[in-house]
């Protein structure tokens, strides 16, 4: 099956055929039994399930952008080892519209399954010695999906309404094996982070550490996770009040030291956490974790740990950028989640392929230039070689590889003070939560959908 012959380099060409579209074939061989809905009586149908799945999917890696495509690339050109469907075009969209995201819930379960027993020996090693006490290390984020392209002219002297978003995803993304964990489509775009969060982390086994920005910063929300026996790294929200009991490390501006959040009778935290302080380019940075042993996590692990939150930053980025969730191919909810999926699923392979290629180099996986894995890696195939084993090899000396331009702080590590209490040490107290509104501005009832 030829790739696409677009000026635009897609996603198929980047991996190259025999990296994706075997992958997919060979989890779909497996789940066929499973992706065949039971129609009742009448006719067959002309269209396998097999074949509407794996084409949705080979569109996506493709870059096409339009149910149009998917019908074309079925009943004109042929899919893998299928004929070409003597089907309309009609055809194809109702059964989309029909479908559902169960079979493609299934598919990106065992790709996720199929990739994590073939890179188990590529597991990322950037930071083998970090945090090694957590079961887990996962980043959690949402990002808001781009708003529907409006169609119809403006009539009148109106100005033309907002265009209508479509949700927004709240995923898991796990930092050792740099893929996806969970996947949640919510239908509230504006919806608060914390609403969802609970649920998200609710699979993850006890002693995962969870890494979150400041949109998840509530005293509650960390109660919840020291109590459910999660380990956690966040930031300091501006203006936050809290009470240091025992200074652990200081020096200068640069503290480690044990506090209550919340020194108000309105909104107090019930578990004492850990604050690490210092000042980095002329502004004071500052964290907070319920690890409060320096020993078991020092100070500037935990600052590197939590810049590895960036890691569902640029996952999502990636998703996003190559492979085409920018336009929608339908209007209808069903379809957007279909092309959700399709599009993590593959997101999955290209990661494992990234991993796979940095540890193989024994470099950091963001040393690992995607835009000329784009360009490159479908040369080398078409020339007969190994296209992983050739950016290997040379990789370093065409600049494949290279440093990546993350910014790295240096922490402070002042020595270790003699335990300065600020009053009687205890791990706990009696909370009390302000209650703040968390749900859709414009509604505060929500709903959502798994994915």
């Amino acid at each position: 099956m030829a790739s696409a012959t677009t000026d635009t380099i897609t996603l198929e060409q980047a991996v190259g055929l025999d990296q994706i579209e075997a992958v997919l074939a060979e989890v779909l061989d497996d789940l066929e039994p499973d992706l065949q809905t039971p129609v009742g009586r009448g006719r067959p149908r002309i269209l396998p399930d097999l074949a509407l799945w794996g084409g949705l999917l080979v569109c996506v890696a493709r870059g096409f952008s339009s149910q149009l495509a998917l019908w074309r690339l079925l009943s004109q050109t042929g899919l893998w080892h299928y004929p070409r469907f003597p089907i309309c075009d009609q055809a194809v969209y109702k059964r989309l519209a029909q479908g559902g995201t169960h079979a493609l819930e299934q598919l990106f379960a065992q790709t996720t399954a199929v990739l994590a027993a073939r890179l188990a020996p590529f597991q990322d090693q950037r930071d083998p010695g970090l945090a090694p006490f957590a079961t887990d290390i996962v980043a959690l984020d949402e990002s808001t999906l781009d708003p529907l392209a409006r169609r119809l002219p403006v009539v009148g002297n109106d100005p033309p309404p907002e265009r209508r978003l479509p949700g927004k995803v709240a995923a898991l993304f796990d930092i050792r094996r740099q893929c996806w964990r969970t996947l949640q489509l919510l239908a509230a775009a504006t919806q608060n982070e914390k609403v969802a969060a609970r649920e998200l982390v609710a699979s993850l086994a006890r002693g995962t550490l969870i890494l979150a920005d400041l949109g998840y910063f509530g005293f509650a929300w960390f109660d919840d996770l020291t109590a459910g026996g999660y380990w956690w790294i966040s930031r300091v929200r501006a203006k936050t009040s809290y009470e240091v009991v025992m200074v652990l490390a200081q020096q200068g501006e640069t503290l480690d030291a044990l506090v209550w959040l919340g020194v108000h009778r309105a909104d107090r935290a019930k578990h004492l956490v850990r604050l690490i302080q210092f000042r980095h380019g002329g502004v004071l940075r500052q964290y907070l974790t319920n690890v409060r042993d320096p020993a078991l996590l020092p100070a500037a692990d935990v600052v590197r740990l939590y810049a590895r939150r960036w890691d569902i930053e640029l996952a999502l980025k990636l998703v996003k950028r190559e492979l085409g969730l920018h336009l929608w191919w339908s209007s209808k909810d069903v379809v957007i989640h279909q092309q959700l999926w399709a599009a993590f699923t593959l997101a999955q392979i290209v990661q494992g392929l990234r991993l796979e290629i940095a540890a193989r180099a024994e470099v950091d996986v963001y040393d690992v230039s995607v835009p000329l894995m784009v360009r490159y890696l479908p040369i080398f195939a078409a020339q007969g070689e190994d296209p992983i084993a050739a950016f290997v090899e040379r990789g370093r000396a065409a600049g494949f590889i290279r440093p990546a331009r993350r910014v790295v702080m240096q922490v402070p590590e002042p020595p270790l003070a003699h335990a300065v209490s600020c009053g009687i040490v205890e791990v706990s107290r009696k909370p009390r939560y302000a209650h703040r509104k968390c749900g859709p501005q414009s509604d505060r009832q929500h709903t959502r959908t798994c994915i």
